[in-house]
């Protein structure tokens, strides 16, 4: 089980911190990666990270702004969003999971096999 926490209203140009806490399974042994979908449009992968927090990856439109991190021993991956801007208004989403290599998988929805129930982050101009 995943608990998306963190969504809110902030204005553009400012900072939120999204937190996953997982439950259920043993944490370690999954990736991790955030999504969002914003109203009309098909959910996107925005940021990944291995089962050990050594590598990451971001797409395109949040590398530099975006940082996913996680503490096995919380049991908790994080997603530090800065400089927002309201293109960022999403409902965002964090997946777990177990396939292998994650590097070839982090950003395909169709490789993960647990969802949040999403958080809503509006960004406004």
């Amino acid at each position: 089980q995943l608990q998306a926490l963190g969504g809110g209203l902030v204005q553009a140009g400012g900072s939120l911190e999204l937190s996953c806490l997982a439950s259920g399974r043993i944490f370690s042994l999954y990736g991790m990666g955030w999504f969002r979908q914003a109203p009309g449009k098909e959910r996107e992968c925005v940021a990944g990270i291995t089962r050990k927090g050594s590598d990451t990856y971001y797409t395109d439109s949040v590398t530099g702004r975006f940082t996913i991190s996680r503490d096995n021993a919380k049991n908790t991956v994080y997603l530090r969003m800065d400089s927002l801007k309201p293109e960022d208004t999403a409902v965002y989403y964090c997946a777990a999971t177990g396939f292998v290599p994650f590097r070839s998988a982090w950003s395909r929805a169709d490789k993960y096999n647990y969802w949040g129930q999403g958080t809503l982050v509006t960004v406004s101009s």
